[in-house]
């Protein structure tokens, strides 16, 4: 076994979510993420990849080219910096028609200094972004 110092910080390689409008998806994730200071960082035919270094995130159309669907109890959350980019990609991602499923506060129910806001993209996939706060009092 590896020492554990030796491994990527991450457990995933990637995630990829389909869409059935790759242009509009594509404006939508290059603004969103922008905010979260999450970039293009990869493109491969009608799929682009985000990432603050690699390619994490992929959005693009299904290779089966089947319709793409959001799954029943899946979610991707992303790492804010700061409460102020939760805040920025909530406002972010309604502004560009995305819909709200939960507005950015704390969620106290995860853990005291949880902070964090949920949205439905433009192709119904639920998004969050979070971060960690000071302890409150």
């Amino acid at each position: 076994m590896s020492d554990p110092s030796d491994l990527p910080p991450s457990i995933l390689s990637h995630i990829s979510i389909g869409t059935n409008d790759y242009p509009r998806a594509r404006a939508f994730y290059d603004a969103v993420l922008g905010t979260l200071q999450i970039r293009s960082v990869m493109e491969h035919g009608e799929s682009v990849a985000y990432g603050r270094a690699f390619p994490e995130f992929w959005v693009g159309r299904p290779l089966d080219g089947g319709r793409a669907a959001p799954g029943n109890g899946t979610h991707i959350c992303f790492l804010a910096n700061s409460p102020a980019e939760v805040d920025a990609f909530h406002a972010q991602a309604l502004a560009l028609g995305a819909l709200c499923d939960g507005p950015p506060g704390l969620r106290p129910h995860y853990t005291p200094t949880y902070y964090a806001a949920f949205v439905r993209d433009l192709d119904g996939h639920k998004i969050e972004a979070m971060c960690f706060t000071e302890a409150a009092g």
